[in-house]
């Protein structure tokens, strides 16, 4: 059964149907306790109440709410694990409520849902420091698959006996979620973290567009290359405040993080690898 569609609802049927199909997904759980609290976001009342019915079974706490400045006052004022919000808001729109919780400080993961499946709307929505985007209509079991995936990334499964990662006078904590350059804090969205993150767990080795999509945003969709240039460039332009380029572009392939390389006159490459 499949939620959202355009100008309807359908409910849960109550031939049993959707007792069984719940309990399959508590039964394809991820971990065996799902927890933590989420706010959903969704002015449809039907499809809102649905959701957080389903989310209340599988063990997490859920908070409602049908209007962009609610969903603002209550993701300022409380800590969620994560936000389920609609695009298309009576007040205001999904995206603008991400934008300012963004420039609050505010790190909340977020998985947008929206009628709108345009490229253009999903650029937008992951540029914006989105975690994940699920097209309405959809089924309740994605929607808690997408749930669990995005909260196993924003939260580490275990501390490894040295959380931070280095790489030259870079350094990333992964349990405080800081990263310095030569000592200097630098401040990047969830999304910025992860690339980074990714990058520095494989130094020197390139990682083509499609590895960075399913490792850095867990899914791909068509033209989603054009997100990762985007975070490329964001998470360039911050680390290159305190020193020059780590980032190194593979053309046609992917990137890689390396030491910056003198070039030689000689060399119209600059020592770049031949590329396809």
């Amino acid at each position: 059964m499949r939620w959202g569609t355009t100008g309807t609802t359908r409910a849960i049927g109550c031939d049993g149907a959707g007792s069984e199909r719940s309990e399959r997904m508590r039964e394809t759980a991820g971990f065996p306790a799902d927890h933590g609290e989420l706010l959903v976001v969704d002015d449809e009342p039907f499809l809102r109440d649905a959701v957080a019915a389903s989310l209340r079974f599988l063990g997490f706490g859920v908070t409602t709410t049908g209007t962009g400045a609610s969903a603002l006052r209550l993701a300022r004022d409380r800590p969620f694990d994560l936000v389920v919000l609609d695009v298309m808001l009576p007040d205001t729109d999904g995206f603008e409520i991400v934008r300012r919780l963004r420039r609050d400080g505010s790190r909340v993961p977020v998985i947008f849902l929206t009628a709108r499946d345009t490229q253009a709307d999903k650029v937008t929505g992951l540029t914006l420091g989105g975690d994940d985007y699920l097209t309405k209509p959809f089924g309740l079991e994605e929607l808690a698959a997408r749930v669990r995936s995005v909260l196993r990334r924003s939260r580490p499964e275990g501390p490894p006996e040295d959380s931070r990662l280095v790489f030259d006078d870079l350094e990333l904590d992964q349990d405080s979620y800081e990263v310095r350059r030569n000592g200097h804090p630098i401040d990047l969205s969830p999304t910025e973290f992860r690339l980074l993150r990714y990058l520095m767990l494989s130094p020197g080795r390139v990682l083509t567009r499609a590895q960075l999509l399913a490792h850095v945003w867990d899914y791909d969709f068509g033209g989603s290359s054009t997100v990762v240039s985007t975070y490329v460039a964001y998470l360039r332009r911050k680390l290159a405040r305190y020193g020059p380029d780590l980032i190194h572009t593979q053309r046609g392939v992917g990137y890689s993080l390396r030491l910056p390389r003198p070039i030689d006159p000689a060399d119209p490459g600059g020592g770049r690898p031949d590329v396809a």
